[in-house]
């Protein structure tokens, strides 16, 4: 989609930190974090929410969660994480691409 930000990001228009990438997901910093290492789980095929994403991308976001998160934890010297997925307007998405916020967390914080 060519007026969507992840979309552009994902095409390499616009910079990004990536963390992880597969065939079907990238993982990048979010540029507005809510804890050190805030990461983005976006689907490499376009899908305003979850909702219209297909069962495999689904699968494939959660997926490279099993894979990139106990890497991300062990880079950052986090002990936990918290995953968000805001879904529609009224919801507080911002980007309609589908997205999971990936956000580490830290012992004493």
């Amino acid at each position: 989609m060519s007026d969507c930000l992840f979309c552009k990001i994902i095409a390499g228009e616009i910079p990004s930190h990536k963390v992880y990438e597969d065939d079907r997901v990238l993982v990048f910093l979010d540029i507005g974090p809510v804890s050190r290492g805030h990461a983005l789980f976006v689907p490499k095929v376009h899908g305003s929410d979850l909702g219209t994403a297909t069962k495999e991308d689904a699968c494939a976001l959660i997926g490279a969660v099993y894979m990139a998160a106990p890497k991300l934890l062990e880079r950052l010297g986090a002990s936990g994480y918290n995953l968000g997925m805001n879904h529609g307007a009224d919801a507080g998405q911002i980007v309609f691409h589908t997205h999971l916020h990936f956000m580490p967390r830290y012992a004493g914080e």
